[in-house]
Parts: structure tokens; C-alpha cells; sequence
């Protein structure tokens, strides 16, 4: 190497310095003859391709594969021309499958010496010359615009040899695009911005698929004369102009007429251009890819107007006429484009678009989603479907939106003050940021991917950066610094996602921001509306009053509300989650917790927002018990809403009930504590953090808890208004689904009370003292409130309705003995102590174990008796109009089928098998399996009947707000109760299809053990 005289480095940078990692780089060098000081120029160039490895070896192949004149001509290039070598350094280093195209066509390096690109025409004559078409007249032509002629040809070239010509032709015409899109990276030339790459590609592949459809009209038709007329419309990224390098290409055929040539054509088509060029893609036509390949006009016209779901309009909205006759794809875009503007009008615009962006976003694997710049995150999809929605939204009265590149519908969107200038321009910049990386990873292998290299990838992180043209900055490498610019422009386009649609309402609310031009009123109430709201001028006003807050409180709601407003509009009734957030900040205006904690905790906010969209019950709850959105909120064993043992809660409310000075205090006590109890169950449960079992464990523990409270409270009072110690024991036995432990939201508490007089009192006095303490306890729990109800039921005691409120525990044992009915043996099977005196509960059910688990069995007639109600309440009890196979309780497979079947099972078995001595439905199923009376499949139709119905009928309370049985059919309502049953709200069919199915599956066993 040759020094400097008085310094140590040499003037010609050796390998290492050039950033060459081979072990051949030296000698590879010297075979180039670049070892010398007037190649340092070229060196230096060298070191700054995107890999110079890579690029070094490709030079190596091509230095091999040319006469010694072409490389003397490519050296003396290199030598005098920056250009020039910028642009083979650079496509070199970027991409290892155009290397290999020049490696295997090298005199295709001489495409890459003028310093312009091919011009529009260029690329056509190339393309079509490749396969020697030349332009056909033989076929129906429509009344065509002279200056746009039809782009139809005839191949004389066909089969293999066609594919191969235009593979060659087409990966040329992409070399020398994307040598002038990389070089900035090496030498100082014209940077390519997206969207001349993105129109060039999708020039190119215009080109490309009219060359493809001229030897797919040579083979079908050979010499014959074309007997149809074919359009092809260009969708998507290509439609709107913004190609990828490697990308699907989406078409849509139309034809006149709609024949088996034209099918076959079209085929044709897809089949020469998928082999020579890229996935040529009709999926996008009517029925997708089970639908016809070619359509007539009206054809398409009909399934638009009738069949066509919303996305469908969406991809319209890309609809470009590209190739074959263009007079009739001219016509078909004439035609369709009004439909588009009129589907954000249709009642399942938003659910569709949501359920459309959540199902692209669950085809990514967990483990890629912070890699995929499409899919993942903050990515390009974001960027797009926002774009696209703001269009449909708007475009229907704003002409200026109606374009289809995603960068210039920014700019119209902005301009026409939908957008903030500063958001627009900020959106735009991450999009063109994303897109790039996006054209680099493509190119290195011409491959369609996504997917970013693990960020601890340094070769590759390092290879990308250089490829994106991004250098060190301080003490960050260039992988560093491109690992940084990846987070901050992901996490922007996630924030600018949320701006973008409900900034820009605030501003039209409160006209404060005077800099940007505001959305008005109509405007901003057709985005309302497109985000779900079915009175946007409703809620344009809940949002001016909330944003004009006096005080700090407004500016705090200027600040939470784009981001709370996002969440509410992902409920399925944005009205009423905005409605009850602003009651919800008018009861809470004099507390400053509240808004501090939605501010400063994102979880508690998204959670409450999903709350107040999704139930009315929960809201009404939280507006009178408002500190239980502090356990919104996750502590260190996680969500607080279940860090709370349910022994606990019910110690708390007796407590609390009993400090209390006097019974009005005591009910006000007792109240507030299960309201809390019941708002911090109902919204564990919507959130999908309580299963049905604990849901139904814990609200019977609630109603237990209230039971024992009010009556130590009633007795207490008693005591001191007599003076004297209370003359009797009184015990509650818990009936029905409370002494199963299987409350639902709107259950009633059915009860028995039981007495026993103490020693030396008058047996009738203390009757009829412990009658007036069940009537008082009923009586104070069931006053009116703003709560819900607190009916205690005691319909299922003795003789009914006819019969003492209170019975001693003899009567009892007298009354059952004597006189039970099969119905009131049936009733006693779920009965259990929740209340009063636990020893005396405890006597009552050992005396009823002799009644409901009597040695040998109940009677065989009892059996035939339980058999003929059963039958009875099928064809009776069902409430007039009530649909049989989505009643909830009464319903086919509901919930009475199955407890009606466990309980024949116990009044069958459970003398023989102690296991069945139980009141839980699923935990006697369970015994019922264990003991194999019945199979193990037919107990898991069974329980999941069970589990499926409560967890249906709890969702129609919570977002009902009071008890109802009855599922809806199809529509906003049965969303909402899917959605609360756990079920995305786009899949309410879906949760309609498996409640039928299941329970459906469910009767089949009941019928089976009744012998129906």
C-alpha cells in the first residue's frame, strides 16, 4: 500500500477500513485491479454500499461473466461516472436477487448507464416487445376516448418462451428503477420519493399484465377473431399507484360478454403473469374467490347494490382501470364509485370496518407483531384503514377526498381541514418512513415480506439501516439509531391514529384551536356517526359540555377525551357509554380523584370506557358507588376487582351493618355495600376477569351476606325495644339458586325461615315474634331504591303462598313428613343455612336430608310425579311470544332443563351415592359423572348448557339493566350481549350459532333422562 511521507495510514484504505468482512475482499480487490491509489474513489464509493460484502462478490461474478472489453468499459464507468456508480453499487449491496439477474444477464449492467429512467412508453414498448404483441382490432370495441385507446394486443410469442422473455423484460425494467431509487445511498444523486417508486411499480405492472393478456388472447384464441370485450381494473396498492417492489397485484375482471372465453382469458392472464412477474390476485372480485372470475357490468352493479359488505366498498376506493378495454373498465368506475361514498351510511359500516381490522390484525403471530411493518402495531395498515375511513366518512359531501393514494389522501384530508396540518404532515412522514424500510426489505431477496430482522440482529439491522440511508447520529451506530427511529415513528402513528379522529372534534366543539382549520358541526357529526354513534349530534354536544368544563377540569378532559373517546367507540353502543361518562362526570364533579386517575391511568380508563359502552347496569351502580373505579386500577397480585376474598366481603358488609344506630342507617348500610359488591363483581365479569362459577359464588355470597346483616340488625332492634333478650333462634335457609351458590344477576333470594323458641317461652309467642322479624326483614330490604331490587322470596315454604312465613323447626319436620309434595321435595334439594343461627340451620337441613335423601330412594311415583311437572312447565310456563330456542331459563337446554335433570339424578341416586348430597348444579354434575350414571360426554353437554345460558343471562341484565330471560334476535342489541358475554361484538352471530348449538346438543341428553 502506498503512504503518505510523515504519516503511519495508508493513502489506499485496506479492507478492513472499506468495511469488508470476507476473507477474499483483499484479493478480490486486486483481481479488479481496484488496489491502487486511483481506485480510491471507487473504494471509498464501495464501502458505502448497503452491503459491501455482497456487493464485492457480485462485481466478482459479473467481472467473470464479461469480456475483458465490457469490464474495461465498466471500469472507466466507475472511474468517471458518480452516477453510474451509485447506481450499480448501490443495487448491488441492496438486493441479492437483481445481483443475481445481472450475474446471470450481464450485459443488462449497460441499463443501468443513462441517467434518466425509461419513460412510460419505453416501458410499454419493452414489455410488449418481449413477446412481439402487436395491437389487436379483431374484437367488439365500445365508444373508447380516441386519446386513450384500448390497451389490447396479440402475442406472437406464447408458452414457456413467452414467460421467460417477459420475466427478463420485467426484472430489466425493475433493475433499473430500483439501481436509481438505491444510489443516493452510495454517491450524491436525485433521492426517488414513495410515490414515484409507487407509480413507476405500478406503471411497470400495468405494462407487465398487458403484455400477459396479449399472450393469454394469442393462446385462447389463437388466430381467431377476440369475441369479447375485457376490462381489468387494478385494486389496491397498484390501483391507488403505490406498488410495492414485490407485492400481490389485485385485479378485477370485467367483460362483455361474461363467457367461457372471457374466464378463460382471464385465467390465462393471472396464470402468465403470476409465473413472469408477481401474485396476480382476483380475490377481490364479487363472492371473492369463490365468485365467478369474470362478470358482465351489470353483473357487478347487482351484487354492489344488493350483496356487498363494507370492506368491499373500501377496496373501491383503489378501483383504477388498467389494461384491455378501457372504454368499458372506464364505464365500470363510473358506475361503482357512487356506491362507495354511500356505505359509510350503511347500519354495519363501523362494526365491519373494526371487525375487518381486528381480524388482519389477529393473522399476525404474537411473536411478529413488533416486527410486521404492515400488520403490527403502529404500522402501515394503521396509517391506511385510518385514511380510508376518514375518506368514506367524508368524501360523501367533500369531492377534494375522492382520491386513492394514501399520501395524497393525507394531503386532501388535511387541506380540506379533516386533519390537523401538523398531524397530517407528521402521519404522512411515518407512512413514506414505513414504506421505505418496507421497499428495502423487498428488494434485498424480491421477496413479499413485511417483517422486520429481530432488533438484535446487528448484520441485519446494520444491512437495513445503510439500505434506508441512515447513519450514526452521536454515539448511536446506524442500527442503533434506525432501532430508535422504528419505536418513535410506530409509537407516532399510534397516537396520530387516535388525533386523527377525535382531536379534530374537540376542536370543532370548543373552536378554541384557532391555528388549524376545525371540522364543522356536519362534518363532525358524519365522523360521529361513521364511529358508531347513532345520534352524532347528541354527542357532539356531550363532548362540547365535557370539553368545556370550568377549570382545569376541562382542560383535563381536552387532554383524556381523544383517547376515551376511541375506547367508547369500540363498545357497541358508543351513545350510551358517552352519555353515562358525562352523567358519571357530573356526579363526580367536586372530586378530583377522578380525572387525575383517568389521566394518569391508561388501564383504568380504557377498562371504565368499556364498562360505560357496554352496560347500563354497571353504570347506574358506579353513579351512586363511584369508589369502586378505584379497583379498576392493577395491584401487585393483579386486577384489584378480584384481589378481594369473598369471606371477606361478607364479614365487611355485617359489619359495617351493625355499627349502625338505627335500622333506617342499617338499610342505607347494607345497601351501599352490596351496590359497591355488586359494581365490582358486574365489572370483573365484563371485563373477563371472573368466570361464571365465581361470578354466581360471589353474588350469593353478596345476598348472604345482606340476609345476615339485616336480620342481626332487625333482631338487635327488637331486643331493644322490648327490653328483654329475643324469645327465639331464627335461622334462613337459602333456596333455589341462592342455596346453590348460583345467584345471577337478576335472581330473586328464595328463602325459608326457620324458628326455634328458646327454653321456658310460650312456642305460639315466639312464633309469632319471629314472624314479625322475617315480615320486617323482608320489608326493609325490599322498600323502593335506586338500587336493584332486594326481593326476598318465600314462595317455596309450606303450603305456598297460603302457608306461615315462619315454621318451627318441628312443624317443619311435621309438614314435610306427612304432607310434602314430589315439587316441594324436589325444592328442598338446593336448600342450605345462609342466615341467622348457624346450629339451628344446620339442624334444619339434617332434618331435611331424611326428606330429599331418604333410605331406598324417593318413591317411583315421586319420580313420575317430578316427570309429569316437568312436562307441564315445558308446554306451560314458557311467557307467551318467548322464542323456546333462546329462552335463557325456560328454553330448550337452558337453565331449567338442566337443573330439572340433576335433580331427577339426586332424587334417583343420591341415597346410594353421598357424592350427589350437594346444592351446586355444576358440582353435582360433576358427582353425577364421577359416578358414571351418566356418560362423560353427556355431563359436559350438560354443563356447558349451564354455563352458557347464566353467562347469556347475566349479559342481558348487565346491558339491559334488569332481569330479562329472553336472547334477542340478530341486531345492535344481541352485539351488545354477545359482547358482554365475552364475544367480539362483530361475532354476535357467531355466539347466537354456539348458544343454539350447545344447547340444542343439551335437550338431546334431557330428553334422555326423562325418557321424552
Amino acid at each position: 500500500m502506498t503512504s503518505i511521507p510523515g504519516r503511519g495510514r495508508a493513502r489506499v484504505p485496506s479492507a478492513g477500513r472499506l468495511g469488508l468482512l470476507e476473507p477474499s475482499a483483499r484479493a478480490d480487490l486486486a483481481d479488479l485491479g481496484w488496489s491502487n491509489e486511483e481506485s480510491v474513489d471507487v473504494l471509498w464509493s464501495l464501502s458505502r454500499a448497503p452491503d459491501a460484502d455482497l456487493t464485492l462478490r457480485t462485481l466478482i461474478r459479473l467481472h467473470a461473466a464479461l469480456s475483458a472489453q465490457e469490464w474495461s468499459e465498466i471500469d472507466e464507468l466507475l472511474r468517471t461516472d458518480k452516477g453510474f456508480r451509485g447506481r450499480l453499487f448501490g443495487v448491488l449491496g441492496s438486493s441479492d436477487a437483481l445481483g443475481d439477474h445481472l450475474a446471470a444477464e450481464p450485459s443488462g449492467w449497460r441499463l443501468l448507464v443513462p441517467a434518466e429512467l425509461p419513460d412510460i412508453d419505453e416501458v410499454y414498448r419493452r414489455m410488449l416487445g418481449a413477446v412481439d404483441a402487436q395491437p389487436d382490432t379483431t374484437g367488439p370495441t365500445g365508444a373508447g376516448d380516441p386519446e386513450r385507446p384500448d390497451k389490447i394486443y396479440r402475442a406472437g410469442v406464447t408458452g414457456p418462451p413467452a414467460v421467460i422473455a417477459l420475466r427478463t423484460a420485467y426484472r430489466d425494467l425493475v433493475l433499473q428503477l430500483a439501481a436509481h431509487d438505491v444510489a443516493p445511498t452510495v454517491e450524491d444523486e436525485p433521492v426517488m420519493w414513495l410515490s414515484e417508486v409507487g407509480g413507476r411499480l405500478s406503471d411497470l405492472a400495468d405494462a407487465a399484465l398487458t403484455a400477459s393478456l396479449a399472450v393469454a388472447i394469442a393462446e385462447v384464441c389463437g388466430d381467431d377473431p377476440l369475441s369479447v370485450r375485457l376490462a381489468v381494473i387494478a385494486m389496491g396498492k397498484c390501483g391507488a399507484r403505490e406498488l410495492n417492489y414485490v407485492s400481490d397485484v389485485d385485479i378485477v375482471f370485467v367483460s362483455e360478454p361474461a363467457d367461457g372465453t372471457s374466464a378463460r382469458i382471464a385465467g390465462e392472464l393471472m396464470r402468465v403473469g403470476s409465473m413472469a412477474f408477481f401474485e396476480v390476485d382476483a380475490a377481490l372480485r364479487p363472492e371473492g374467490k369463490a365468485g365467478a372470475l369474470t362478470r358482465t357490468l351489470e353483473s357487478h352493479l347487482a351484487y354492489y347494490n344488493r350483496w356487498a359488505k363494507t370492506w368491499e366498498f373500501q377496496a373501491l376506493l383503489k378501483a383504477r382501470a388498467m389494461t384491455g378495454d378501457l372504454a368499458l373498465a372506464q364505464q365500470y368506475i363510473d358506475a361503482v364509485e357512487p356506491l362507495i361514498w354511500h356505505a359509510a351510511e350503511r347500519e354495519d359500516f363501523v362494526p365491519e370496518v373494526q371487525s375487518m381490522r381486528r381480524r388482519v390484525e389477529s393473522l399476525v403471530p404474537e411473536d411478529q407483531r413488533h416486527r410486521n411493518l404492515k400488520l403490527g402495531s403502529g404500522g402501515l395498515r394503521d396509517v391506511e384503514f385510518a385514511v380510508q375511513l376518514l375518506q368514506m366518512v367524508h368524501g360523501r359531501v367533500d369531492e377534494s377526498l375522492r382520491v386513492q393514494s394514501t399520501v395524497d389522501a393525507l394531503g386532501a384530508l388535511t387541506a380540506g381541514g379533516y386533519v390537523g396540518r401538523d398531524d397530517g404532515a407528521n402521519l404522512a412522514a411515518s407512512y413514506e418512513f414505513l414504506r421505505l424500510l418496507e421497499h428495502r426489505l423487498q428488494l434485498q431477496r424480491l421477496s413479499r415480506t413485511h417483517l422486520l430482522p429481530e432488533f438484535d440482529d446487528e448484520a441485519n439491522m446494520r444491512w437495513l439501516a445503510r439500505a434506508a440511508h441512515i447513519r450514526q447520529e452521536g454515539e448511536l451506530d446506524a442500527p442503533g439509531v434506525l432501532r430508535e427511529e422504528l419505536r418513535r415513528q410506530s409509537l407516532r402513528v399510534r397516537r396520530l391514529h387516535e388525533k386523527l379522529f377525535y382531536r379534530p372534534l374537540l376542536d370543532a366543539a370548543t373552536r378554541f384551536n384557532t391555528d388549524e382549520l376545525t371540522l364543522s358541526d356536519s362534518s363532525a357529526e358524519r365522523r360521529l356517526s361513521a364511529l358508531g354513534y347513532a345520534m352524532p349530534d347528541r354527542a357532539l354536544n356531550h363532548i362540547r359540555a365535557l370539553a368545556s368544563s370550568p377549570g382545569r377540569r376541562g382542560q383535563v378532559q381536552l387532554l383524556i377525551l381523544p383517547g376515551l373517546l376511541e375506547w367508547i367507540g369500540r363498545t357497541p353502543d358508543p351513545d350510551a357509554g358517552l352519555l353515562n361518562y358525562r352523567r358519571l362526570c357530573d356526579e363526580m364533579s367536586n372530586a378530583d380523584w377522578f380525572l387525575r386517575l383517568l389521566r394518569d391511568d391508561g388501564v383504568v380508563a380504557e377498562r371504565l370506557m368499556k364498562v360505560l359502552g357496554t352496560s347500563e347496569f354497571i353504570a347506574d351502580l358506579l353513579m351512586r358507588s363511584p369508589e369502586v373505579i378505584h379497583l379498576y386500577s392493577d395491584g401487585a397480585n393483579g386486577p384489584k376487582l378480584c384481589d378481594t376474598r369473598p369471606s371477606d366481603v361478607a364479614r365487611g358488609l355485617i359489619a359495617s351493618t351493625v355499627r349502625q344506630p338505627d335500622l333506617k342507617r342499617a338499610v342505607a348500610a347494607a345497601r351501599s355495600h352490596r351496590r359497591a359488591e355488586l359494581a365490582r363483581i358486574a365489572s370483573a365479569d365484563i371485563l373477563g376477569m371472573m368466570d361464571v362459577p365465581d361470578v354466581c359464588e360471589a353474588l350469593s355470597r353478596v345476598w348472604a351476606g345482606v340476609l345476615n346483616a339485616s336480620l342481626t340488625v332487625v333482631i338487635a332492634e327488637s331486643e331493644r325495644e322490648r327490653s328483654e333478650p329475643a324469645p327465639a333462634q331464627i335461622a334462613v335457609i337459602g333456596m333455589g339458586r341462592l342455596g346453590g351458590g348460583e345467584l345471577g344477576y337478576g335472581s330473586d333470594a328464595d328463602v325459608l325461615f326457620v324458628c326455634r323458641p328458646n327454653p321456658d317461652v310460650d312456642e305460639s309467642a315466639a312464633v309469632r315474634w319471629s314472624q314479625t322479624i322475617a315480615e320486617k326483614v323482608r320489608t326493609m330490604l325490599g322498600s323502593p331504591s335506586a338500587d336493584p331490587p332486594l326481593e326476598v322470596d318465600t314462595g317455596l315454604r309450606p303450603e305456598g303462598r297460603n302457608g306461615p312465613v315462619v315454621r318451627t323447626l318441628a312443624a317443619y319436620a311435621a309438614y314435610y313428613e306427612q304432607w310434602a309434595q314430589p315439587w316441594e321435595i324436589q325444592a328442598l334439594l338446593r336448600a342450605h343455612q345462609v342466615a341467622g343461627d348457624e346450629q339451628l340451620g344446620i339442624d334444619f337441613l339434617h332434618m331435611a336430608d331424611r326428606i330429599r335423601y331418604p333410605e331406598g330412594g324417593v318413591s317411583a311415583d315421586a319420580v313420575k310425579e317430578i316427570r309429569r311437572i316437568k312436562a307441564r312447565v315445558d308446554s306451560e310456563r314458557l311467557p307467551r311470544g318467548a322464542d323456546p330456542a333462546t329462552h335463557t331459563k325456560l328454553g330448550r337446554g337452558g337453565l331449567a332443563d338442566v337443573e330439572w335433570t340433576v335433580q331427577l339424578m339426586q332424587l334417583r341416586y343420591a341415597h346410594s351415592h353421598p357424592t350427589l348430597h350437594n346444592t351446586s348444579t355444576l358440582e353435582s354434575l360433576d358427582a353425577i359423572g364421577s359416578a358414571e350414571l351418566l356418560s362423560e360426554s353427556d355431563v359436559s353437554l350438560l354443563k356447558e348448557a349451564w354455563l352458557t345460558a347464566t353467562k347469556a343471562r347475566n349479559a342481558l341484565v348487565l346491558v339491559r339493566g334488569k332481569p330479562v330471560d329472553q336472547l334477542p334476535g340478530p341486531g345492535k342489541q344481541l352485539r351488545a350481549i354477545a359482547y358482554a358475554a365475552g364475544w367480539p361484538e362483530d361475532q354476535a352471530p357467531e355466539f347466537l350459532d354456539n348458544y343454539l348449538r350447545v344447547t340444542r346438543r343439551a335437550k338431546a341428553v334431557v330428553r334422555k333422562v326423562f325418557g321424552a
